[in-house]
This record gives structure tokens, sequence and C-alpha cells, in this order.
């Protein structure tokens, strides 16, 4: 890269539409593209391997208990190297760590998708966590970077990447259920190959890194005690369903990992140069993005899950027909995500558009409050989904926006860490909060009317939804409250802050 452009690519002194840009225009939609490729990999990684657990498990022989951490691995793996991931991409280049994470994602996923034996297929999990890990905060800090100078133009790019952020898991329902119907439960794994190699090949061309910051030691402290303590809290959350919030095996490492992480902001507030400059957190606008991204994250489980056992157990749906239920919220999602992000938030901020979007994901837990043996995909879900995926539109974008906007060229990458940070544990409570009580509500059911497994399992789907209309609610109250009127600011220049 020229050494005379500026992280985002221009001539310093250049207006934005000078001729000598001209190239930089027209590349970095295709960079988009690269990107968005590589967002929707980590994403519907998440979601993908869900319907193909069963066929894993009945080829492999492993037991049911097992299933779990095929999807912990992933999760524990992903939510404790974030943060670590995001400050190498900026110390070490974004685009070098976005090629290793997309080249080591790859090969985590042949590894898995050749699995002979458990103990293989929970490596390569394991492995994809880790090198998505780097992959998605180097993806979005590049997306910040590459689109830094122009409102509208990074609103539009914004919106787009925020729309496979919040379609990726459905994608990832449908994507499993037509492959391992139609092929086998391995090309839920091998289709990775297919995805990455185009964005490897992309990357390797369209990317270019912003200036970096030199090189100073890494905050070792801070990286164990935050990496530790973030395992101790997904791992204890996601034991809650099968052992209990009482027991120790999951109040233990979840209390061990709140407290690592307290000391984590410690050591932050003393040290030199730390992993998670506190500056980027405490900014109002993007400390209220990374809030609504964790409780939006914990309200959408509710969704992707429950409804997927509805629409299985209940309605009787196989894989593929699972997975396609769920495409008209898809499209409103990206319909809604690109024009909040290049029509409105150009004018509005985030203020009006995120609390708007958190409503009527409310609404769309309300409806599906109603649904039971005798209810249509027609008449009672699919309204809620289109309900649903336009909040979710006006989300996302927006939001993903706002955890980048103002923040120095040398914490981008950290700064895009901690949006996929904040939706991982937001994910995981979710996991574990909504499962638990989903099962004692349907025991408590039961105990008051033995015999009436249905009744109660729709007790338990309802009591969830509830709680997810509570939490969007809650979320869209906050996100009232947090942020600030008005468009937001464009990542700050590197004079600025030198």
């Amino acid at each position: 890269m020229n050494p005379d452009l500026s992280p985002t690519g221009t001539a310093p002194s250049a207006p934005p539409h000078a001729p000598g840009n001209a190239v930089r225009h027209k590349h970095r939609w295709l960079a988009l593209v690269v990107l968005s490729l590589a967002q929707l990999m980590d994403i519907l990684d998440s979601t993908i391997v869900n319907i193909a657990l069963p066929s894993a498990q009945h080829d492999l022989g492993f037991p049911a208990d097992y299933r779990q951490w095929v999807l912990t691995g992933y999760a524990l793996a992903f939510g404790s190297l974030l943060l670590l991931g995001g400050r190498l991409s900026d110390y070490f280049g974004r685009k070098r760590l976005f090629l290793i994470g997309i080249g080591g994602f790859a090969l985590a996923s042949a590894v898995g998708g050749a699995a002979e034996n458990f103990a293989t297929l929970l490596a390569a999990r394991i492995g994809q966590g880790a090198f998505a890990a780097m992959l998605a905060p180097a993806a979005l800090s590049l997306l910040s970077i590459t689109f830094a100078d122009d409102a509208k133009e990074r609103g539009r790019a914004f919106g787009i990447f925020g729309a496979i952020s919040g379609a990726g898991g459905a994608v990832g329902l449908v994507l499993g259920g037509v492959l391992t119907q139609g092929l086998s439960w391995r090309w839920c794994l091998y289709a990775n190959l297919i995805i990455a190699a185009v964005a490897f090949v992309g990357g390797l061309v369209l990317l270019h890194d912003g200036d970096r910051p030199q090189r100073v030691r890494l905050d070792v402290a801070g990286t164990a005690v935050v990496v530790l303590g973030l395992i101790g809290v997904v791992f204890g959350l996601g034991t809650a369903e099968t052992h209990g919030w009482q027991d120790i095996r999951t109040f233990g490492p979840v209390l061990a990992g709140v407290v690592l992480v307290v000391a984590f902001v410690v050591i932050e507030r003393r040290v030199a140069h730390p992993l998670l400059p506190l500056r980027v957190v405490l900014d109002r606008v993007r400390g209220a993005a990374y809030l609504t991204l964790g409780i939006c994250g914990t309200g959408m489980f509710a969704v992707f899950l429950f409804l997927t056992f509805y629409l299985a157990n209940t309605l009787g749906f196989s894989p593929v027909q699972t997975g396609v239920a769920f495409l008209p919220m898809i499209g409103l999602v990206m319909v809604g995500a690109v024009f909040s992000g290049a029509v409105l938030l150009p004018r509005t901020g985030p203020r009006p558009l995120v609390p708007a979007g958190c409503l009527l994901a409310a609404i769309g837990m309300v409806l599906l409050t109603g649904i039971g043996a005798d209810s249509s995909y027609a008449a009672d879900i699919l309204p809620a989904l289109l309900v649903t995926g336009a909040g979710f539109g006006l989300i996302f974008g927006p939001v993903q926006n706002a955890a980048t906007s103002g923040v120095r060229p040398h914490d981008a990458g950290v700064a895009s860490a901690m949006v996929t940070t904040a939706q991982q544990i937001g994910g995981s409570i979710g996991t574990a909060v909504f499962s638990s009580l989903a099962t004692s509500a349907i025991a408590g059911y039961l105990a008051a009317h033995p015999g009436a497994a249905a009744e109660a399992t729709f007790a338990g789907y309802h009591l969830v939804f509830w709680i997810a209309a509570a939490v969007f609610l809650g979320s869209a109250v906050l996100a009232a409250l947090l942020f600030r009127s008005g468009p937001l600011p464009l990542p700050a220049e590197p004079d600025r802050e030198r």
C-alpha cells in the first residue's frame, strides 16, 4: 500500500471524490462482498451444525450428551479469543489476520468434515472458533476503515454487513437442512471450503490495511485474565441446562469468570498498553451499541431455537422446510438493514432506529405467544417472522456502525472484536437462561397437570417468548436513553490522536 495514503486509502490532501480516489471507490464495494462472505461463514457456522448434529452423532457413534460440546467448543474458543484477535489485527495487520483466519477456518472445517470420531470433530470445532476469533474482528475493522470518509456510503456498507449478521443464523438453518438431507452432515463443514476459497482470493487482491501504530508490548496479563474469564462465563452458561443453576459446575465457572472479567477491567486501567483501552467501551455511543447487541443477542436465541423446535416437533417440518420457513424473515432483515443503513441512519443516527427495531422484535415475540397445536405457519408464524425481521433490519446495520464510529484507527480491531463478543455473550446467556426457564415451566406444568405433555411444552414456549419480548422492550428503552441524537461521527483521523 502506498505510504502516502491514509487508513481509508485516500490521500490526506485530496477531497473525497477527487480523481485520484477512483480506484479505491471502484473496488471498495467488491471488498465489501469479500468481507460479507467472511461474516456469513462466521455467523452461519453457529447454526448450520445444529441441524447436522443428529446425523453426525449417528454416524460417529457418540453419546447424546456429547452433542452440546460440538456447539459449546466453537462458542468457547470464539467468544474467549475475540478480544485477543481484535488486538492482534491492530498490531500485526488486519488483512494479514483476515487471511490467516480464513485459511485456518477452512483447514479446521476440512478436518471436521473428514472426522471419524468425536474427538476429531470437537478439535475441529474448537479450531474453527479460534480462527473465527481472528477473522471476525479483522473483517469488521477492515469494513470500518474502508468506508471511513463518507457517511452515506458507510451507512450503506454497514447496512449490507448488518443484514448478513442478522440473517446469517437463519441462513445456516436453511443450508444445514439442505446439505444434511441432500448430501451428508459432513457437507455442513465442507461448504466452508468453497466460501473460504472465494473470500481468501478476494481478500488477497482487494483488501488493504490502514495505518498501524508502532508495535508495543502485548498486554499479557490482561489477555490471560480476560480469556480465562470469558471461558468461565461461556462454559458455565453452557452447562446450565444440563446441571441446573444451583450446581457448582454451573455457578462456579460463571462466578469465577465474572470475577476475572472485573479483574481485567482493573488491569486495563493500569497498564500502559491495554488489550482493550477503556475509551473504546466508555464512549457513550459505542457503549450503547455493545449493550444493545448483547441484549438483542440474548433475545434472538428465542426466535431461532424455540421456533425451530416448534416447526419441527409440532408442525412436522423437515430440516429443509424448517430452514425455508425463516426465509421471509431473512428477506426483511436484509431489506431493512440496507434501507436503514443507507437512507435513514445518515440522516437520523441510531437513536430513533434501534429502539423502533427493538419494539418491532418485541411485538413479534408477543405474536408468538399465541402458538399452539392447531396453529398454522401462514396464519400464526409468518406474521411474527415478518415483524421480527423488520425489527432486526433496523437494529443490526445501525448498531454495528455505531459500535465502530469515531474510533481511533489503531483501536478499530479491538472495537470490532467487542461487537462479536457482545453478541456471543448475549447468545450464551440466552441459551442458558431460556433453556432453563423452558425446562422449569414444562416441569411445573406437568406437576400440576400430569400427562399433559403437549400443553406443558407450549407453556415453556410461551414463557420464553414473553420473556424475550420483555428483553427486546428493555433494549428499546436503553437504546432510546443511551444513544445520542443526530448522525454518527466518522472514524477518527490519525492526526487527531497523536
